[in-house]
């Protein structure tokens, strides 16, 4: 999964960097966020997958204050586990409502499409676009909740693959190869077809 999201996205940066016809403020945004998913994927997922083949529970000292001190203190840490989840959902608002209200005005404006053909292309890509977004934000709500209910490793670890691996590997897909301008230059990228352009 490691691999296909960073082969995946550099697919989609190197297209869109390689063809002139592609530099457009449309295909910004799905080249800023291939390189915002390979940054992601490289700050957590190697580190995730040599913890997986070394089998042990080692951290580094950074990550150790930072982590499990709230449990080795022999302190009530009700107060501070709320103010952690508060100043997280407040973090995560902005995101979260720059996303939501986008997609408000998008869905105002393809209910007013007059083919039924138009609403539903626009909606196929919608609501591919939703569905990552909604399960990031689904299992990262539910890795910070489930830590303060239960101390299941098995799940907490399926809980951070979920939402640290998934959502980065499917966003080439979602954003990029569903573009008939994109699937024809990566096709030109990789040999399979001749250059036309």
């Amino acid at each position: 999964m490691y691999l296909v999201t960073i082969l995946g996205n550099l697919v989609i940066i190197l297209a869109i960097s390689s063809d002139s016809h592609l530099h457009m403020p449309k295909y910004f945004l799905p080249c800023s966020l291939s390189v915002n998913d390979i940054c992601f994927s490289k700050s957590t997922v190697p580190m995730m997958l040599v913890n997986i083949l070394r089998q042990d529970q080692i951290t580094n000292y950074t990550g150790c204050l930072c982590q499990q001190v709230f449990k080795l203190s022999c302190s009530d840490t009700f107060i501070n586990n709320l103010l952690v989840y508060l100043v997280g959902a407040l973090f995560a608002v902005f995101p979260l409502s720059g996303i939501i209200f986008p997609y408000i005005h998008i869905v105002s404006s393809v209910l007013r499409i007059p083919s039924s053909g138009g609403k539903h292309k626009a909606f196929s890509t919608c609501g591919s676009h939703l569905s990552v977004f909604s399960l990031f934000y689904r299992t990262g709500l539910w890795a910070y909740i489930s830590s303060a209910v239960t101390d299941s490793s098995r799940d907490s670890a399926a809980t951070s693959v979920m939402y640290s691996v998934v959502p980065q590997m499917l966003n080439p897909f979602n954003y990029s190869l569903r573009n008939r301008d994109m699937k024809v230059t990566v096709r030109m990228l990789m040999g399979r077809t001749p250059s036309v352009l």
